[in-house]
C-alpha cells in the first residue's frame, strides 16, 4: 500500500472550525473525489466520520490522523491507541501519530503505541516529525514511513521554518534513513513536488492549504494585489 503511494501527491482533506467545510464528512468526501479526479495517490483526512465517508467512494488509501488532547491536555496527532482503533475500524489505511520528542519524550510509550498499531490494528505506521533526530528516532521505534510534517511546528524547530517547504530536511532524513520519506510542509507549486521527488528522494508528498482550502488560496492572489 506505502509503495502505490510512491512518487505521487497525497492530498490531505481535512477542515478546520470557523470555515465553510467544517462539520460535514460529505464535503470531505467531495473533497477527496476531487483529489482522486485530478491524480493524487493517496488522502490524508482526520477523524472517523470523514474517513468513513471518504472511503464510501474513494479507493485511495487513506492516512488517518485524530486531533485530541493527550494526557497532558494538548492537542496532538493520534495521541493513544483508542484514538487509532477508531481510525482503523474507519477505514484507514495507516495511522500517522505525532512522534516528535516535544510530544512524545518517552520512547518507550511512542514504541508501545506504534507496535499496538501494527499488531493490534494490522496498519502501518506514520511517524510525523519535525527533525532528523526524531525520524532516525522514529525508524528505530518500528515506524513505517517518516512524514515532516511537523518541522516548523514544534518549539525548537520554529526559529528555523522555512518559507516554503524544508528540501534540507528532507535531503538530510532520506540519506539518514531506509524507511520512505513523505514531505509534508508548505508545498505550493508542482515545481516544490518535483523537487521534493526528484532530487531530494521522497516518497511521496503531503499537500493540504494549497490544494484544500480555498479562502487561503483566494487570500494569496488578494495579497498580491
Amino acid at each position: 500500500m506505502i509503495q502505490t503511494m510512491k512518487n505521487k501527491i497525497i492530498v490531505s482533506c481535512q477542515a478546520w472550525p470557523g470555515t465553510p467545510f467544517y462539520g460535514d464528512p460529505r464535503l470531505m468526501r467531495a473533497m477527496a473525489e476531487s483529489a482522486l479526479m485530478g491524480g493524487a495517490g493517496g488522502i490524508r483526512a482526520n477523524g472517523a466520520d470523514d474517513i468513513r465517508e471518504i472511503k464510501t467512494t474513494v479507493d485511495l488509501p487513506v492516512i488517518g490522523i485524530n486531533k485530541l488532547p493527550d494526557k497532558r491536555g494538548v492537542r496532538i496527532i493520534t495521541p493513544d491507541f483508542e484514538s487509532a482503533r477508531v481510525l482503523a475500524e474507519a477505514g484507514a489505511d495507516l495511522i500517522a501519530v505525532d512522534a516528535t520528542v516535544q510530544s512524545r519524550e518517552d520512547e518507550a510509550e511512542l514504541q508501545q503505541l506504534i507496535q499496538d498499531i501494527q499488531i493490534r490494528l494490522r496498519l502501518p505506521v506514520m511517524a510525523d516529525i519535525s527533525n532528523v533526530e526524531e525520524a532516525v528516532r522514529a525508524e528505530r521505534l518500528g515506524a513505517n514511513v517518516v512524514a515532516t510534517t511537523m518541522a516548523g511546528y514544534t518549539s525548537y524547530t520554529k526559529e528555523h521554518k522555512t518559507e516554503g517547504p524544508d528540501f534540507e530536511l528532507i535531503s538530510r532524513i532520506v540519506e539518514q534513513v531506509n524507511i520512505p520519506v513523505i514531505g509534508e510542509g508548505r508545498f505550493a507549486l508542482p515545481s516544490d513536488v518535483c523537487e521534493a521527488i526528484k532530487v531530494r528522494g521522497a516518497h511521496s508528498v503531503v499537500i493540504g492549504t494549497s490544494i484544500t482550502a480555498p479562502w487561503e488560496i483566494t487570500a494569496r492572489f488578494a495579497r498580491a494585489i
